[in-house]
């Protein structure tokens, strides 16, 4: 399922399928997006993949979850960098213990927020078939700081045909896999349906393949991301060796398009296939895979801070896991807004008057922003509640001529967004991304101003280019 975004982005490159295809897709209603979103993105752009374990329709065949309620599965934050040859997929836990904002169900009425929630509630909000794909990408931009350009939701059915139009796709076994292991509540072993090593599978085999998550490792969620990042990583491989022509290309759409629900945005063949270029010059090498900081918290999974806001400023930041600014050549790509540079040597406020703004709910944060700014030789005119306390990404103003000043204070505000305005003076409006940060620069356990990611992340990375049978299991 986290596949989908790859093979519709491609597979919507040919544009005599324009019309076909357009007849497949459906859309969701953007009536349930939140008002209060994070900065429109400057260079990258962002796309929430799910894949929804609905059974309703022919995934009953499939195996899915039980009852019609739509469930999210998996779900992943593709990051597009601005150059258009890198990008990064992030997956999110299921079992993340986050805070679900506000939300729209069926009948108009939106829900109350919730606090330390499993991830993957969010989608059910309304309890229909159908999911609640407005609340997740809701909840994805709560969580990140991070605005999403484009939500896609993939359901089984789909899914296993896509497999079966690229002739199946490579994957590995860490060991050999029973039925009972597929289905725990089954009460016997039962028969073999994996053998350990590489193998090719397609249709309800690689949704077993994906599914899959008791037998293997410590049978956690963890390591069934670690096999859905492979299993896409192939999938991606496949298509490159098969080549993007008309014979590999009207299978595959309609596969993918078939059982597609996507955001109104991207609800033709023709906004797709501006995806599919802008992923036409990605490498192999250049393609990778992470899962957001966690750790264990009983029987859940908590997001681990700083690290993660880390990785959420890089991708704000177009940075790349190895540090490097992957914004490309011609600047910011959806407006004509700077973003806020990378560290480059000691910071100097000699000169520079700021106002701070808490625009968040965390008490006393304005003025710990405010005696680092000063430490950094700042002189803070004012420190002050913002108008509204819902601010998501931290927001720095700054009068005409004061361009250069603004860029110096950014530097202590990683993924900040500048905004020119008409009036003098600089002005730090503080978002939530940044509300359970220590004060920028304060400790070594802040997060990283440059917008590197942290080395716990990148180690574990996958590419799409690594050995199928590496980085398979956790514990």
């Amino acid at each position: 399922m986290t596949a989908a975004s790859f093979v519709v982005l491609l597979a919507a490159g040919a544009g005599w399928l324009y019309y076909r295809l357009d007849g497949n897709i459906t859309t969701f209603g953007a009536d349930g997006v939140s008002r209060d979103r994070p900065t429109a993105n400057t260079g990258g752009s962002n796309v929430l993949v799910i894949g929804s374990d609905s059974r309703s329709g022919k995934n009953s065949e499939l195996g899915g979850g039980e009852g019609d309620v739509g469930r999210s599965d998996t779900a992943f934050l593709l990051h597009i960098y601005g150059d258009r040859k890198h990008a990064l997929a992030v997956s999110i836990p299921r079992d993340a213990l986050v805070d679900i904002p506000p939300c729209r169900r069926p009948d108009g009425s939106w829900t109350q927020p919730r606090s330390n929630t499993m991830f993957n509630s969010a989608f059910t909000v309304g309890e229909t078939a159908q999911g609640n794909p407005a609340c997740t990408q809701n909840t994805v931009e709560k969580l990140t700081g991070v605005r999403v350009d484009h939500t896609v939701v993939v359901d089984f059915n789909g899914f296993a045909k896509m497999t079966e139009a690229v002739g199946g796709v490579p994957v590995c076994v860490p060991q050999d896999v029973y039925q009972g292991d597929l289905n725990p509540n089954r009460g016997s072993r039962g028969e073999r349906i994996f053998t350990k090593g590489p193998q090719t599978v397609e249709g309800r085999k690689a949704l077993d393949y994906v599914r899959l998550r008791h037998g293997i490792g410590d049978g956690s969620d963890i390591g069934r991301i670690k096999r859905q990042q492979a299993f896409v990583s192939g999938l991606i491989r496949k298509i490159k060796e098969q080549g993007v022509n008309p014979t590999t290309l009207l299978p595959l759409a309609n596969a993918a398009t078939e059982s597609l629900t996507v955001d109104p945005e991207l609800g033709s063949a023709q906004k797709l296939l501006s995806f599919a270029m802008s992923l036409k010059d990605i490498d192999l090498h250049n393609t990778a895979f992470v899962t957001v900081p966690w750790r264990y918290q009983g029987a859940r999974v908590a997001i681990v801070h700083p690290a993660a806001d880390s990785l959420w400023a890089s991708l704000r930041a177009d940075r790349t896991l190895d540090g490097k600014d992957a914004a490309g050549a011609g600047g910011p790509k959806k407006n004509d807004e700077p973003t806020a540079p990378a560290s480059e040597g000691p910071i100097s406020g000699a000169g520079i008057d700021v106002t701070v703004l808490n625009g968040t709910h965390a008490t006393g944060l304005g003025s710990r922003v405010a005696d680092t700014l000063r430490s950094s030789g700042f002189t803070v005119v004012a420190t002050t509640t913002a108008p509204t306390q819902d601010h998501t990404t931290t927001l720095i103003s700054y009068g005409p001529g004061q361009e250069q000043q603004a860029r110096t204070t950014a530097r202590l505000f990683p993924g900040a967004e500048l905004h020119e305005g008409s009036a003098p003076g600089i002005a730090v409006t503080l978002g939530s991304s940044y509300s359970e940060q220590p004060a920028p620069g304060a400790t070594a356990s802040s997060p990283s101003a440059d917008g590197t990611v942290p080395s716990e992340v990148s180690d574990d990375a996958r590419t799409a280019d690594d050995d199928a049978c590496a980085k398979l299991s956790y514990g």
